[in-house]
């Protein structure tokens, strides 16, 4: 065998590793409707909410959407109402993957697909909030439309997104491109109702300072705490992975949620040197599983 059959026998090789890696990734992500809504998404023609150089594009687009989606779960437990709301209404124990698929879908479209599409997907968010109510365990009423707990399951993605994606997105923004991303998701959350999304940073430390007096870690909101830490609906041999994107997850949090959770910061004072490059490790080999084309999407000339 020559060295050049052998050269591209070793390039089909991890070609077709990297493929498969890519889909069973994707397939875990988007549903088994994930093929059909990307082609919709990313093919049709017509105007979107977001131009391809905006920083939302660049967030939503990149690999550490994997950690911060967990952070975002973690943090988003700790106000009573939204808790309540998920473990009644959700069914996040009993299809944890539809409804990560649901949740992928609704912001590929946003970001990436055809304004009529995003209208669209909104719109059907918008009815299903409208039909989620309830009372917690103390008596306190809900409502899933409520602009206020609408604003806060926000500020906890948005907060999660951006700084998972400056720890470990491929290229970090700058200043005016976080704040031009925190802009951009502003669109999408007064649609779906929020109040006052932030549009830049200042805001947002604002009003998570603001939101500090509702937090408290329920019984509930720890219970949902192990079961995304400690015991996750994977098989065996994708769970040491999903333990450094957990662990990374938990250093995302600002102190006081950690310590609210009862969650300590991963490998304490050696963090920076254990955890975080096994962070890296991870949303690296998923950004090259899912292959440059998938991210092209999100790339563009950023402020």
């Amino acid at each position: 065998m020559s060295d050049r059959t052998a050269s591209e026998g070793r390039g089909g090789a991890r070609g077709g590793m990297r493929g498969a890696l890519g889909e069973a990734l994707f397939a875990r992500v988007a549903g088994p409707q994930g093929p059909e809504n990307r082609r919709r998404i990313h093919q049709t023609p017509g105007p979107r909410w977001f131009a391809p150089d905006r920083p939302v594009r660049r967030v939503h687009g990149d690999a550490s959407m994997f950690v911060g989606g967990l952070a975002a779960l973690l943090l988003q437990s700790l106000h009573p109402l939204a808790m309540a709301a998920v473990a009644e209404h959700s069914g996040f124990r009993g299809d944890p993957w539809g409804r990560l698929a649901r949740t992928s879908t609704f912001l590929a479209v946003t970001t990436f697909g055809t304004a009529d599409d995003a209208r669209q997907a909104v719109d059907q968010v918008r009815a299903i909030h409208g039909r989620v109510r309830g009372t917690t365990p103390d008596g306190t009423p809900y409502r899933a439309d409520d602009p206020r707990l609408l604003a806060w399951v926000h500020i906890a993605e948005v907060a999660s997104f951006l700084a998972a994606h400056q720890r470990f997105g491929a290229r970090p923004l700058g200043p005016a491109g976080c704040d031009g991303y925190l802009a951009d998701t502003a669109r999408v959350a007064e649609a779906l109702g929020a109040q006052d999304p932030p549009r830049d940073r200042a805001a947002l430390a604002a009003r998570l300072r603001d939101y500090r007096p509702e937090l408290r870690a329920t019984p509930e909101a720890r219970e949902t705490v192990r079961y995304l830490l400690r015991h996750p609906p994977l098989p065996w041999p994708a769970r040491p992975p999903y333990a450094l994107l957990a662990a990374n997850a938990v250093g995302l949090l600002p102190p006081w949620a950690r310590a609210e959770l009862g969650l300590r910061r991963p490998g304490g004072v050696a963090e920076p040197w254990l955890v975080r490059p096994g962070g890296h490790l991870v949303t690296g080999t998923i950004r090259w599983a899912m292959g440059p084309g998938r991210e092209a999407a999100a790339r563009g000339p950023q402020p």
